[in-house]
């Protein structure tokens, strides 16, 4: 007798529900946290911040959030071979709980370091996880799949518009540390409607891990995470003996390993014998649109660093937290996704243009947003309050670009991998915006008031030029996406 097909939560799986909420709180919580986390690193110790200069801050906001999306390789192992998805995303919430619970307490410094550390793991625990059960409460070929990731990533968004106006408010009308505890507050709830709901309505498989570690392979694993431990601990060691050890030589040398992670990945898919020529061919035509996710993802990513000093350094807020313009991201994502799902599913269908086209639009359109923050400076001078709807324009711009390039990015991601390293070219995907942001500690350290304008236009340009040269490669692109020669 054929299973009653559950449709308790608008159609769909009621698990669905459990994961939407989970995901929404945790967004809640991390984009809440982050739309104060600079300013709170950089503002004067008298006005509740911790005094960090202003290149110090952004350098570190820019490595964390690379380290957030790298760390999303030990959670997927961690929930492949060893707890299970539901585990996992459980221990990784309870890790981001007490990560805020620690900006929540005047600790200072140690505080945010403590913090940042536990966020990092806590995230790569939990983010690729979710989304991961959300694919499993669907049998092959049910038709309620994209709907069922549509709620979804609206769940995503909802947390990350409505955090940064809430801890934002609480932030300038209270202090940081108020602020933050509700980024705490927000991950409690959704460990708690995780709990109680995740063990009645996810599916069996969310509590199994899919390729259990077998006991032969413990002690190699063990040798691997030892070695690496050890190499680490020698660096640091060697750059405490030479007195180099510092937040930026830190930071210089995560940047490094966040760069060095990718390119491994790449040689190891075009090396192996388990690729094809052809999966190989496609590979190489894949290489072209990590850099060119690299390039937009660097821009996209300074919304929270780079934009963030000009809102709250240059912009005439009236009043509003400065912090408020982080909701400007997922506010155009819900509002832009369903224009773009009408385009491509009703207008175009199959007349789409090419995965090469779609980024070298994307690409042009991120870089219009940073030449366009250059105007502003040029027309009135850097020492202005200029109007909001600059910066608003300016996010408007780069989520277009989004648009056209990260979900046309993760289907790409799939197309193109070779069949033995499936999952790991989904893992590169998320890769291109952690090396993005690896890159970016190093370049947000040379924005200032006076570099403000040549700033804005030197990236712009070069994005845009990018486009350009991608839109021109795009044909060839689409020809080996296929595993064909022009």
């Amino acid at each position: 007798m054929e299973q009653k097909r559950d449709t308790s939560f608008f159609g769909q799986p009621r698990g669905l529900m459990t994961l939407f909420f989970t995901e929404m709180w945790e967004r809640f919580s991390y984009y809440g946290m982050r739309a104060i986390l600079l300013f709170y690193m950089i503002y004067a110790v008298d006005k509740g911040g911790l005094g960090f200069g202003q290149a110090t801050g952004a350098a570190i906001m820019s490595i964390y959030g690379s380290l957030v999306y790298l760390s999303g390789i030990i959670g997927g192992y961690l929930s492949d071979r060893v707890l299970g998805p539901w585990r996992t995303v459980f221990y990784g919430g309870v890790l981001i709980m007490f990560g805020h619970i620690s900006l929540a307490i005047p600790l200072a410094k140690l505080g945010l370091f403590l913090s940042i550390a536990l966020i990092i793991l806590g995230t790569g625990l939990l983010k690729p996880n979710v989304a991961t059960m959300v694919g499993n409460l669907y049998q092959p070929g049910d038709e309620r799949r994209d709907a069922g990731f549509s709620i979804y990533v609206f769940g995503i968004n909802l947390g990350a518009f409505v955090a940064p106006l809430l801890v934002g408010w609480f932030q300038v009308h209270v202090n940081f540390h108020v602020a933050f505890s509700l980024a705490a507050i927000g991950m409690f709830f959704g460990l708690i409607q995780y709990s109680l709901d995740g063990r009645k309505h996810l599916k069996d498989t969310a509590h199994q891990a899919s390729s259990p570690l077998q006991p032969e392979e413990i002690m190699p694993l063990i040798c691997k995470i030892v070695g690496i431990i050890v190499v680490f601990a020698v660096i640091i060691g060697a750059m405490a003996m030479m007195q180099a050890l510092n937040i930026n030589n830190v930071i210089n040398l995560l940047t490094f390993v966040a760069i060095l992670v990718p390119v491994i990945y790449f040689v190891v898919m075009l090396t192996s014998d388990k690729t094809t020529k052809a999966e190989r061919k496609r590979v190489w035509a894949y290489i072209p649109l990590f850099i060119a996710a690299m390039l937009f993802w660097s821009i996209e990513e300074q919304g929270s660093v780079v934009l963030a000093l000009f809102a709250s350094d240059q912009t005439a807020l009236h009043g509003a937290p400065a912090s408020w313009f982080q909701s400007l991201n997922p506010l155009f994502i819900m509002l832009f996704t369903p224009f773009f799902v009408w385009l491509w599913s009703k207008k175009l269908r199959n007349k789409q243009p090419s995965t090469g086209v779609k980024f070298s639009l994307g690409l042009v359109f991120a870089g219009l947003s940073f030449v366009w923050m250059a105007f502003p400076g040029m027309l009135y001078g850097v020492n202005h309050h200029f109007n909001a709807l600059w910066l608003i324009a300016s996010w408007a711009l780069v989520e277009v670009g989004e648009m056209l390039i990260s979900p046309v990015g993760l289907s790409a991601s799939a197309k193109m991998a070779p069949v033995a390293f499936q999952a790991q070219m989904l893992t590169v995907w998320n890769l291109s915006d952690a090396t993005a942001q690896a890159a970016n500690a190093q370049l947000v350290q040379l924005y200032s008031k006076s570099t403000e304008i040549n700033y804005f236009l030197i990236i712009g340009g070069i994005t845009i030029v990018a486009g350009f040269l991608l839109w021109i490669a795009s044909k060839r692109i689409k020809a080996l996406q296929i595993g064909l020669s022009e």
